[in-house]
């Protein structure tokens, strides 16, 4: 028989098409193909699969996230960043460490929360949760730079800020491990580009030397501490035991030495127990002893810790009345710690003095004090801000530190309240503010310095510590003042000075700025003032104000290297011009009271137990003996 003959070679393919469909390039069979794959693999393969694939898709989003951050300056109001939570500054409390968080709500009815959370590990930045309404999100440091972006309205006008916490949400809520923590910004662009010098220059990722004595790094030891930075704590600590010399040949000044370096290493051995602070403390003070030697015991403004040779400024024989009694809590402290009585000898001794001089208008003091003679300059000139502030403050917390039983200085104080009444207050238009003013040959001028804004808090302590309830009444009304400072503004940022306006015009703004006057340096005086008004009253519109402030500090002075800088022009949001400095007392007040106010802790550094001085460098209070 023959073979069955060969099929016939077929060089083609016939496709029947089913009418009314269209050809699909073989798609349809491909995914039909795939999915009868997908459905041969067992129930455990395909659970390894899905879950790989939602590992990659979460890294995805956190990788853009990352970068993002890194290197947009987005604002806070901008929709990208929605439903984020962002660590502001990280905290210590005495059950544990915490972390202050800001959270943005994408819809525009939802309220923004903020929370203080504690943190039961710190490891590198993962999930972690903000407050119990909130998402699982990204933690990493956030802030606008110094350059808003397009789009944004500055606080007050028609983009709304961030709500400060609820009672709830503000309560202290237990984190699970995991809850990153970054260094705040104000710290890592001090540490990575002017590690161990006086301030940092954020713009040019450079310093500058004051004293060459690492100014920011010793303003900010407690500050540190108190935020719970211990690994940075100790990282500083060890550049004070190692590289703090104060035998060199340098002048300082003795007002600012004390208040941010004496005052500094004082508080940093009270809150750490360290001696090394203390042993530092007492070889400064003894180096600044020489500018108390003077006809008149009335120090010298500059003193060279290293040769000895004290001398006032080189264009007059004055220091400012500021300068020469508002060194006196920190001279009195370390006397009391180190047993040597010189040191408190040498500051009550210019107490006593400035008390008997003549020159006063009811308490107010002049701004000038001849070293030689003993006497006030430039009669008939009183303010309560430069030159002259911290004299006010100075004589309440003097006698709050010593226990209120040195007399003489409360009376001092009181006299002075009354004669800021009677001379130096007076009401805006058309808010009808009250604001301090100045006197000038018995002539008013309604010009405030920021640095007025300490009054407010002053006057807040003093009714804590038993003083007329009046006082409490004016504090609220100049702290209404101090926050129309920054609210009036188009940056949100109070100007260094405000003229207020005295004459009822619908057009004219109750704040008024000049050309001169409108930088910002960063300065504390009114989150401080907030902090007393709301640890001591419990109103929550000074952590609301507060929460204002800090958002309008990330958005208009933030740099995104690293750092906060001064502006000189508060009401140009678009053109803020930063300055390139963040002193010193910006880590060593202004974040430190912007935490403190957020705080709900009244036993977070009591006022019953602490009295802070004006470098917010908190002291004990003496116990009675």
């Amino acid at each position: 028989m023959y073979p069955p003959p060969a099929p016939a070679r077929r060089d083609f393919i016939s496709v029947t098409l089913s009418p009314g469909r269209s050809y699909d390039g073989g798609q349809g069979l491909r995914r039909r193909s795939c999915w009868r794959k997908w459905k041969q693999l067992s129930r455990l393969q395909r659970t390894v699969v899905l879950f790989l694939l939602v590992v990659v898709m979460l890294f995805g989003l956190l990788s853009y996230v990352h970068v993002a951050d890194e290197w947009t300056g987005t604002s806070l109001h901008d929709p990208r960043v929605a439903n984020k939570c962002f660590p502001v500054f990280h905290t210590v409390r005495p059950r544990g460490i915490g972390c202050l968080w800001l959270v943005h709500s994408r819809s525009p009815g939802e309220r923004a929360s903020l929370s203080l959370s504690s943190v039961a590990a710190l490891g590198h930045p993962h999930l972690c949760p903000c407050s119990e309404h909130s998402r699982f999100s990204p933690c990493s440091w956030r802030g606008a730079g110094t350059k808003p972006q397009q789009g944004t309205e500055p606080p007050g006008k028609k983009a709304e800020l961030p709500a400060r916490p609820s009672p709830k949400a503000a309560r202290i809520q237990q984190a699970p491990e995991g809850c990153g923590r970054r260094l705040p910004p104000a710290w890592a662009g001090y540490r990575k580009f002017a590690w161990g010098h006086g301030e940092l220059k954020p713009l040019t990722r450079s310093f500058s030397e004051w004293f060459g004595l690492g100014l920011t790094l010793i303003d900010a030891l407690d500050t540190m501490w108190i935020l719970g930075l211990k690994k940075e704590f100790q990282e500083a600590r060890n550049w004070v035991s190692k590289r703090l010399l104060f035998q060199k040949d340098v002048d300082v000044n003795l007002f600012e030495s004390t208040i941010r370096i004496l005052g500094g290493l004082l508080s940093a051995f009270h809150l750490s127990g360290d001696i090394l602070f203390l042993k530092k403390a007492e070889d400064f003070g003894n180096r600044l002893m020489p500018a108390f030697r003077t006809p008149s015991k009335i120090p010298y403004s500059d003193v060279n810790i290293g040769t000895g040779v004290a001398h006032p400024p080189r264009w007059t024989s004055d220091s400012t009345v500021a300068e020469v009694t508002s060194i006196q809590l920190e001279f009195r402290e370390l006397s009391r710690l180190t047993g040597d009585k010189k040191f408190q000898e040498a500051a009550e001794e210019v107490t006593r003095r400035v008390h008997a001089l003549h020159g006063k208008l009811d308490g107010l003091v002049p701004m000038f004090i001849n070293t030689n003679s003993g006497s006030f300059t430039h009669l008939g000139v009183f303010t309560l801000g430069a030159r002259a502030d911290s004299y006010y403050e100075y004589l309440l917390k003097q006698w709050i530190q010593g226990g209120k039983k040195e007399r003489q200085l409360l009376e001092d104080y009181l006299e002075a309240v009354d004669g800021i009444r009677k001379h130096l207050l007076a009401r805006s238009e058309p808010r009808k503010l009250t604001f301090v003013g100045e006197l000038n040959h018995g002539r008013f001028s309604a010009k405030m310095d920021h640095l007025v804004c300490f009054l407010p808090g002053t006057l807040a302590l003093g009714a804590h510590h038993g003083l007329p309830a009046e006082h409490m009444e004016l504090a609220q009304a100049l702290m209404d003042t101090c926050y129309q400072m920054y609210r009036q503004m188009e940056t949100g940022l109070s100007p260094e000075i405000a003229h207020f306006n005295l004459h009822h015009t619908k057009a004219v703004k109750d704040v008024q700025v000049k050309a001169a006057d409108r930088h910002n340096l960063l300065r504390p005086e009114t989150v401080e003032s907030l902090f007393y008004l709301y640890r001591l009253t419990g109103d929550r519109k000074y952590q609301d104000w507060g929460w204002e402030i800090l958002h309008s500090f990330n958005t208009y002075t933030r740099v995104p290297s690293g750092g906060y800088s001064s502006i000189s022009n508060v009401q140009d949001p678009r053109h803020p011009q930063p300055r390139d400095k963040m002193e010193s007392f910006f880590l060593g007040e202004t974040l430190k009271y912007l935490y403190l106010l957020f705080s709900d802790d009244p036993d977070l550094l009591s006022l019953d137990t602490y009295v802070f001085n004006t470098e917010a460098h908190p002291l004990p209070i003496w116990a009675p003996s």
